[in-house]
């Protein structure tokens, strides 16, 4: 075990981080994705103290694949967009950099400063960058070319202890950004760690910020839920917390009233979690319940599909998908009534006019 130390305001060095080895950490090199190892190398080259970062370090620690690799760089947006022509910047108030290797898109985000509280937009240190994070097993730093694991907040501690212990005050942090609710369940859900009781009652009592949260960012914690590799656990410790009610309000309201419904739409979430199939659409959990019981599969009409969309998308607001993946749920839906949906073309006001091969043995 090593350290890393810096100086005070005083000019006093003092310790600030623990520095562990590849023989502490245990993470095996070979997991990392190795266009995120070159991406933090390339960078290193140019001067920039480069790490991936995030729940890519967590994962790793515990042996898992991850699906994404995050890094963190000095180099600003501008920098980072020079070294990396097959790159994009994103965001206007929050800038990122989006590095392309084929069909992968890896996020890099430059250390940024506290000074300015949750929402600045301030380039910083790694340091000031540490205490933006919203818990501690998500806020460690590897460095890919040396192999060590950067903690600034004793992260690696409560890995080990399989806790989820937040870096900003509870008074504040979710005060900040609601959203770090939604987190703090879902990785408890992914990991099997423990949400302590003073997190526990913060959440229950700082929940109804979420009713402000935009339609936009509870879709992209929405669809990072169903793509996870347990989507049934997080959904169930969601509605626990009641938290599910913010993100679908419809169908929590289904779910409290309607204990068939209740354990017929947590069967297709159970059932996404065994999908790993290359026709898996995840977005189905959310609404072949509803869709089935409410279409009368006898009335093939040829505005059908449009209603039945149309009535989805009501149903799963706030959450507001991209309109051509709730069309292939529902096409996979229709399909396991014998209904193929042919061929569509746009009408007036933005409906579809819908064609249907004949169902089997009807003749028609």
């Amino acid at each position: 075990m090593r350290f890393r130390y810096s100086k005070d305001k005083d000019g006093r060095t003092e310790k600030k981080a623990v520095v562990y080895t590849k023989n502490e950490h245990n993470i095996v090199a070979g997991d990392v994705d190795k266009e995120a190892a070159y991406i933090c190398s390339r960078l290193r080259s140019e001067g920039y103290e480069t790490y991936i970062v995030g729940g890519a370090v967590r994962d790793l620690m515990l042996g898992y694949k991850p699906k994404d690799f995050d890094i963190a760089s000095a180099a600003s947006p501008s920098q980072i967009k020079r070294v990396f022509r097959n790159s994009r910047v994103i965001g206007r108030r929050f800038r990122l950099v989006h590095v392309f290797f084929g069909n992968k898109i890896y996020e890099l985000a430059t250390f940024r400063s506290v000074k300015d509280g949750a929402d600045g937009n301030t380039f910083g240190s790694i340091e000031e960058d540490v205490l933006r994070r919203d818990f501690s097993l998500n806020a460690l730093f590897y460095d890919t070319e040396r192999e060590l694991v950067i903690d600034y907040v004793g992260g690696v501690d409560d890995i080990r202890k399989r806790i989820i212990h937040p870096i900003i005050p509870l008074d504040i942090i979710f005060r900040d950004d609601p959203v770090r609710m939604i987190r703090a369940v879902k990785y408890a859900a992914m990991t099997g760690f423990e949400i302590p009781p003073k997190l526990q009652n913060r959440i229950k009592t700082d929940r109804g910020l979420l009713e402000d949260i935009s339609p936009s960012r509870l879709t992209e914690e929405i669809v990072k839920i169903l793509n996870s590799s347990c989507p049934y656990n997080i959904v169930a410790a969601l509605d626990s917390f009641g938290l599910y009610q913010y993100l679908q309000p419809n169908a929590s309201r289904m779910m409290a009233r309607d204990e068939q419904f209740k354990r017929r739409y947590m069967a297709a979430f159970e059932a996404l979690s065994k999908d790993t199939g290359e026709t898996k659409c995840s977005l189905r959990a959310l609404i072949e319940d509803y869709i089935e019981a409410n279409t009368d599969w006898t009335d093939v009409a040829a505005d059908l599909f449009s209603e039945t969309f149309f009535s989805a998308r009501r149903f799963i607001m706030p959450m507001s998908p991209q309109r051509m993946e709730l069309a292939r749920a529902l096409r996979q839906i229709f399909a396991g009534h014998g209904i193929v949906v042919k061929k569509s073309r746009p009408l007036y006001g933005g409906r579809d006019f819908h064609e249907y091969e004949p169902r089997a043995g009807t003749g028609s």
